[in-house]
């Protein structure tokens, strides 16, 4: 069991990271409670990795301050911070021809004191593949294995950067259980994704990225309830629509094209609804589909930005 500190894991304040095109990271400022899962939600190219990326030591920010678990890299102590933290990049390249066992032992002797080979595997559920190549793993397999070496020096902080991207539903649960037993023992997790679901699952806290800014930070029921409304209406028409009376419709807070696409967001389907079609009838247009559905965490960052999280 993890010791849940007062002091922040992480604490972060005008941190910026400069490329020769990009301003990648723009002023962020985020601070990581001891004992929480944290995530860092928002598209391709929100700055979610490099700000990790920083946090992690493992590229220097261009302005700004991090501390991690109390301390400062470069000042001497980088080694006794990393011995702390878990790692599991956006993509983990492990040799194909080791078995599982020899690259959790490879990982294992980067830390003077840790987990067993054999324990480490069977929190991931790895215990059958330990002998088997690297090569021959699945895809689920491969991010549990890349799992286990972040967790093989028991850390007190993990940072996993899109740890899911690609794997399937069953998959994906599966690694969504070990990060929360990892959680229930009292350790801090910094997780980026662009899954509005997994940040709603896992995460007591989300901060939200688009364009290297930080533009919305809460928990998720929180941000959610910041839209004003419990339900998104969904439709594609069959023609041009005039907005400005869909905004005037009852019950409307917001209204959004995306992809052909009209998203209204609205405190009650049953009272917006029959409004919606009335109006829509009045213009002359046929609904060619229509959908509802709870508002989420995608519909903040539509309202927030006009994008969706996996739109380019």
């Amino acid at each position: 069991m993890i010791s849940v500190s007062s002091t922040p894991a992480v604490r972060c304040t005008g941190l910026v990271k400069r490329y020769k095109d990009v301003v990648a990271v723009d002023g962020v400022d985020l601070e990581v409670r001891s004992g929480e899962c944290f995530g860092l939600l928002g598209p391709n190219g929100a700055g979610k990795t490099t700000t990790v990326e920083i946090l992690e030591g493992l590229m220097p920010a261009d302005a700004g301050t991090v501390e991690v678990l109390g301390r400062r890299w470069g000042r001497g102590e980088d080694r006794s911070i990393r011995e702390r933290l878990g790692i599991q990049l956006q993509e983990t390249r492990l040799p194909g021809k080791l078995t599982v066992r020899e690259v959790v032992r490879v990982f294992r002797s980067f830390h003077r004191s840790g987990r067993s080979v054999e324990e480490t595997l069977a929190t991931v559920e790895l215990e059958a593949k330990a002998g088997a190549r690297v090569e021959r793993l699945s895809g689920g397999q491969r991010q549990r294995l890349a799992l286990a070496c972040a967790l093989v020096g028991d850390p007190e902080l993990l940072f996993l950067d899109e740890p899911t991207t690609g794997l399937d539903p069953q998959a994906r649960l599966a690694l969504w259980e070990l990060v929360e037993g990892f959680k229930a023992e009292g350790g801090t997790v910094v997780l980026t994704t662009h899954y509005m679901e997994e940040a709603a699952r896992l995460c007591e806290r989300v901060a939200i990225l688009d364009l290297g800014k930080r533009i919305a930070l809460g928990t998720p029921q929180e941000l959610v309830a910041s839209l004003g409304a419990d339900q998104i209406l969904e439709f594609e028409a069959a023609g041009a629509v005039a907005e400005e009376p869909l905004r005037s419709l009852p019950g409307v807070r917001h209204l959004a094209l995306r992809n052909g696409s009209y998203t209204l967001t609205v405190r009650r389907v049953e009272e917006s609804l029959p409004a919606l079609l009335e109006e829509l009838g009045r213009q002359g247009l046929e609904v060619r589909t229509l959908a509802t559905h709870a508002a989420t965490l995608e519909d903040v960052f539509v309202e927030l930005t006009g994008r969706g999280l996996r739109d380019d």
